[in-house]
């Protein structure tokens, strides 16, 4: 595999990892960005713009990261509460009266960033095109009842976080996640990363599908999930089926319609350098420029809110303020780190304590849902790279 791009001294075991995901775990196109204190130590790419293609994958070739997008989501609310524009205790119906319906006027903002909502998936579920009109999406979410008191318990909201999320921002300041996302965040930080793509911007992206771990292999054994996981997926009428699919039929994620969209939980779209640029704006200065977070607002989103058994992904997951913490269903660098992983491929992180943000995007999608066999791979190099300087 031809690997293009480059790799500061002493982080070159990221990119023998990164050759190894093509070789040994199937990868067909990705790229890994790294920033050590605000500055570019690893840019590498590889394989075809598309999942199903011939054209090579460039250096501004963008992918769709799933449920990555959560992590920029999140940073909006913290961003506004770290203005003093969002109060994180206050009830989210002080901004969101409707949202009170059915049991939920106790719900804070902090228990939609932290899972903890109760509404992770619709009575009635949503068609793509419904999911995408976030005006209707939010009267639906604010109608639905919760299916555990909100606060008490935790569950993955895999879909409800775009409706909860994007309706609240919209509340607060009058304008679209994704506008906010790009005047305040992408665009003081440079970093490739759209949530809503612009039509000047499609040409930029590949086409993503699923793809099938190898038989066998190094690292490549295909992994047996837990019986009460693999249950709970194959289950129509589990809490699991229903939360994933709160959007039916499932979306198009190639069709141009499903991109333009505004969906906090599912649909950004990033570089590896846009995603990872954004993570590292958020614990330093990148380049000697903008830095987003305060230290208390790094503390805020590292520290675990939700943890233990997760009512919709039925393993154990760790939590902070809109992000996942390092542990059994998403290792990261270590128990300082935050981000956000996207169904079966990209990673997005920061670990504040070594200084690191990381980013990772693919055109191919495997089953898993959190833990990815390939951007854990990288991990693990990034972490041998750290641990040898």
């Amino acid at each position: 595999m031809d690997i293009q791009g480059t790799v500061a001294h002493g982080f070159e075991p990221v990119q023998n990892a990164f050759a190894k995901n093509f070789e040994t775990l199937g990868d067909r196109g990705a790229a890994v960005t790294v920033y050590r204190d605000g500055h570019r130590v690893v840019d590498l790419w590889a394989g075809t713009r598309d999942v199903d293609g011939t054209e090579p994958w460039d250096h501004g070739t963008a992918q769709i990261v799933r449920s990555a997008t959560k992590g920029v989501a999140a940073a909006v609310l913290l961003l506004l509460h770290q203005r003093g524009e969002l109060d994180l205790d206050a009830p989210v119906g002080e901004w969101w009266p409707e949202y009170k319906a059915a049991g939920k006027e106790r719900t804070t903002v902090w228990h939609l960033l932290a899972h903890r909502a109760g509404v992770p998936a619709l009575d009635r579920p949503l068609t793509p095109e419904q999911a995408a009109d976030l005006a209707f999406a939010a009267r639906a979410v604010a109608a639905q009842a919760p299916v555990w008191e909100p606060g008490t318990d935790h569950g993955y909201h895999a879909q409800t976080y775009s409706w909860l999320t994007a309706e609240l921002v919209r509340r607060v300041t009058g304008r679209s996640v994704g506008e906010w996302i790009a005047t305040e965040i992408a665009g003081p930080v440079n970093a490739d990363f759209w949530l809503g793509l612009p039509p000047a911007e499609a040409a930029r992206v590949g086409r993503v599908g699923r793809i099938d771990p190898p038989e066998s292999g190094a690292g490549g054994l295909r992994a047996r999930p837990k019986r009460a996981v693999s249950e709970a997926y194959a289950d129509p009428g589990s809490l699991t089926r229903r939360a994933f699919g709160a959007i039916t039929p499932a979306p198009d994620e190639n069709d141009a319609g499903y991109r333009a969209a505004v969906l906090p939980a599912s649909n950004g779209i990033a570089t590896a350098d846009g995603l990872a640029r954004v993570y590292a704006s958020l614990i330093g200065e990148v380049d000697g420029g903008v830095r987003l977070f305060t230290p208390e607002t790094v503390e805020l989103a590292r520290g675990e809110r939700s943890a233990g058994a997760d009512r919709v992904l039925v393993i154990g997951t760790r939590f902070g303020l809109g992000y996942m913490l390092d542990g059994s269903a998403s290792p990261l660098l270590s128990r300082a780190s935050f981000g956000h992983p996207g169904r079966g491929g990209a990673l997005g992180f920061a670990d504040p304590e070594s200084g690191v943000a990381f980013g990772y995007v693919t055109n191919g999608f495997r089953k898993s849902v959190t833990a990815d066999p390939r951007a854990q791979a990288l991990v693990r190099a990034v972490r041998t790279s750290i641990a040898a300087a």
